[in-house]
Formats: C-alpha cells, structure tokens, sequence
C-alpha cells in the first residue's frame, strides 16, 4: 500500500496541471492514467485537430492563385500530414513526461510525480485500486481529484469502427484523403474538421445541421458568418436534415437524410465523422463507493471549490470535462490548480466562468469571450452592440485576408462595461485575452478609449469598435451600412 498527499485520476489537462501546481507545494503526487498520457486533448483531442488545422490553411494559402504567385505541382498526402500531426502529439507527450521524471521519486527532493499506467477505481473514500494487463495494485490518498476527462458522444446504433465510420478520436485511422465525407453534427467539431477538409481540397464535405444553424449556442450573425464562409470553402450543409440510416456497402456508405420540410435525400460517400458532442468518463470509477450519485449524461456535480456535491468527503475534488463546465483546456487548467490552491494554500476565492475564452478554428478562427447577445437577451439585460469588418482595417487588407469582423457588447446602463465580444480574424486568438481581462476588471469604454493600437494591426477593429459606441469612428456607418453596424437592445 503507497499513500501520497495527492491522488489525481487522468493525465490530461486538468491532471497534469494539478500534479504540477502540487509540486509548487512540495507534495508527493501519484497520476493513474488508464490511456494516452496527456489525455484526449493531445492524442484524441484539441491537439491533433487543431495541427491538422494548421496545416490545412497552409495549404489552403498555398494553393491560391490570386495573390500574385502560383505555387506549381503542389500535393498533399495524407499519410504525411498524418506522420506530421503525430510528431505533433508526440512532441507534447514527451514534454509532459520529462516532466514527471524530472520529478519522480527517485529525483527529486521537492516533491514527487509518481506515474501508474492503469484503470482506477475507488475501493472507499481514501483508497483505490489500479488495474493493468499484468497486475493488480492498491494506493490511498490524503486527497483525491477525479480528472478523466470525456471521449466522443456516440451515435446510436452507429459504431465508430475506425474503417468508415470515424469520430475525433480515431480519424487519423484514415490512410488517405477520402472522395467524399459526411459529417454528422455542427458544433464546434464538426465544423472544425468541415473546415480542414475542405482546405485541403481532396475531398467533397457535407455536413449535417438538425438546426437551421451550425454552432446554434452562438448569436445568428456569427453563425451565419460560420456557415457562409464554410460554404464559400465548398462545403454543402444540409439543414434541417437527421439522419435516418447510414448502410455500409462494400467499400462506401449510403446515407439517408430527412429533411424538415418531408423531403429525404440519399447520399453515398466515402466516409462518416461522428462529431455530435462528448460524454463524460466516469462509469466503473466506482462512485458508487464513496456515496456519490452520477449526475445525468456522467457529468460530476460539485460545489464552488469544485469539491464533490451531496457527499460527506470534503477531500474528493473533481476538475475537468466531467463536470459541465464546458469541455475546454482552459476551463479544465484553471479549475485543477483553483483546487491544489484550495487544498494546500487556502483559496477562499470561488471560481468565475463567465468570461472563459473560447477559439473555433474555422476559416477564419473565431474567437469568443464573455456572453453573448443570446445570453444577455434571455437574461433581459440591456445592452449596446458594435460591429465592425475587416475589410475595413488596413492590416487584414494588406494580408489579403479580409473575412471577418468584430463586435464588442457592452452594457447599457450608463456604465459601458464590456460584457462580451465575438471576433472572426486572423490572430483572433492572439488579442481575445486582453478584452477577457477588461471584463475581468469590469472597465468601462471610457477607461479603455485612451489606448492606441499599433498599425497597422488586426485589433484596430477593436479600437473602431469602441469608437463607434462614441459615434468618433473613421469610417461612418452612414458610408459603410453593411460593414459597420451599431445597435442597441433593451427589453420590452
């Protein structure tokens, strides 16, 4: 029996950062992890998807022939983007495992990672018990954070067998670019991979909307900038269509849609992606064991330190995909070290998700923070909107790259605080965090409006932006009706 202070179940995201807050607490840890070190986000997850994203609008730049310059006999092989995607994954995986051997027992004097491959299981509250190919072994803990993460949602009576079926985990599986792919769903995933197989331009991508709408959660302007621009990429998106049946033939599908309005459609292609969504790994964990009921669909409930909800064992925390907060690394991170902090530095400060970042890879990225006119709306919370595009901001014209736009919300009650912005745009990701930290400090426009932005730059949308709500930008809306929009909401 080997006890540790900390025992933290998964590797992934929420794991690995627990187990490296701990050691800024000269703790001794032991990670169980039963698969991929690293978690799905780097073998199975945001890693893989988002390197092959890279690459596909490499080649999609490449392959333009309106800039001035033709790139002549370029290919693209799928076996080598795949070689390429993995070096990617792997370079990750060896990062976090020289970590934990810089730190293992052996090594270190400043606390420990102690690394078991294998499946967990609570036996009690203080102890559980690890099983591999090969043995059997039992450990306990003072404390415990359960991080194993989720794995995509499957579809009823539709295996993903890695052949013809696909889903994120086991796409790379393919050994070359498919003719022709459908993929079912139009959340952020779907549209992610919709997107970087269409840049690479081998295939014929149809993607299946049960809504009028590809990423429905977001407000109707940025979903129809979404669908719009994977449209003009080539995809086909199919509407208010389900999916009745996918028939395997000998060497394709056969895919039956059914459309809203009564009409059905049969489609044969090459492949199928499932991509509607993840489920929470928390069957045979043994939950059952310290007293803790799963919550619905496995989702972990837990109070605001992120201890388990409805037990007595206040030393079981739970971080992560698992617990509905929203299946981003971000989000994941920063719950793991809030409860190391909790545990071993008494945080008495709750965690906030209100203002959680949020990047799409589309064509182009999308990047979200704070909430948006839907959620504000639903809330019946006045608010002030400004848009404006980039065809309009002299950095994305020069970067011949002018899709794309930014609106910024902020309230309407006198104050102006900045409560949301969506912005489409290359670099979207790189100048998002600096509005997350204004929402952060609930600063008004007028603290704000003195900052110069560089040019030329891409976050000069941002700048006109805040202008517009002063009614002092460059360009009038009066001049540019389509590009800059102004716009207020109050409820009725």
């Amino acid at each position: 029996m080997y006890n540790f202070d900390l025992v933290i179940i998964g590797s992934g995201a929420a794991g690995f950062s627990a187990a490296s807050r701990a050691l800024d607490y000269k703790k001794h840890v032991c990670i169980i992890e039963t698969g991929e070190i690293g978690g799905a986000g780097i073998m199975n997850g945001a890693l893989v998807s988002k390197t092959m994203w890279e690459l596909s609008s490499d080649y999609a730049i490449a392959s333009k022939v309106n800039r001035g310059y033709r790139a002549s006999a370029l290919n693209v092989n799928f076996q080598e983007v795949r070689k390429t995607v993995i070096q990617a994954a792997k370079e990750r995986q060896y990062q976090i495992l020289s970590q934990i051997e810089t730190f293992s027992c052996n090594n270190s004097k400043k606390g420990s990672i102690t690394l078991i491959k294998g499946f967990a299981k609570f036996i009690d509250e203080h102890t559980v018990e690890i099983t591999n190919n090969t043995e059997t072994k039992t450990i306990s803990g003072n404390y415990f954070i359960i991080a194993t993460g989720s794995r995509p949602r499957a579809y009823p009576n539709i295996p993903a067998d890695g052949k013809l079926i696909f889903n994120s985990d086991n796409i790379l599986n393919l050994d070359k670019f498919p003719e022709r792919m459908i993929i079912i769903g139009s959340g952020i995933i779907g549209c992610e991979f919709a997107t970087i197989f269409s840049n690479f331009g081998q295939t014929e991508v149809h993607l299946l909307d049960r809504t009028n709408r590809v990423v429905p959660f977001e407000d109707d302007d940025v979903s129809d900038f979404v669908s719009e621009n994977l449209e003009a990429n080539g995809v086909k998106i199919h509407y208010d269509a389900s999916l009745r049946t996918i028939q395997k033939k000998d060497n394709y599908l056969e895919v039956v849609l059914d459309y809203e309005k009564g009409n059905s459609k049969v489609l044969e292609v090459d492949i199928a992606l499932i991509a509607i969504g993840r489920s929470a790994n928390t069957e045979h964990i043994g939950l059952e064991n310290i007293g803790f009921p799963e919550g619905k669909k496995g989702v972990i409930h837990m109070d605001e330190f992120c201890s388990l909800k409805n037990i007595k064992y206040k030393h079981i925390f739970a971080a992560g995909d698992i617990t509905g907060h929203g299946q981003l690394f971000n989000i994941a991170q920063v719950q793991a070290r809030h409860i190391v902090d909790k545990i071993y530095g008494n945080l008495t400060e709750e965690i906030t998700y209100k203002n959680m970042s949020t990047l799409m890879f589309f064509k182009p990225e999308v990047a979200a923070v704070g909430r948006n006119e839907k959620q504000l709306q639903a809330n019946n919370i006045p608010y002030k909107v400004a848009y404006y595009c980039n065809s309009l901001v002299s950095r994305t014209i020069a970067m011949r790259n002018v899709k794309g736009f930014v609106k910024l919300i902020v309230s309407n009650d006198g104050k102006n605080r900045i409560l949301g912005m969506r912005a489409a745009s290359p670099q979207a990701s790189a100048f998002i965090v600096s509005v997350a930290h204004l929402i952060d400090e609930e600063n008004g426009l007028h603290e704000v409006f003195k900052t110069v932005h560089p040019h030329p730059g891409v976050t000069e949308g941002i700048e006109e932006c805040i202008r517009l709500f002063y009614k002092s930008s460059v360009f009038k809306p009066e001049a540019f009706p389509e590009e800059i929009k102004y716009r207020v909401w109050k409820p009725e």
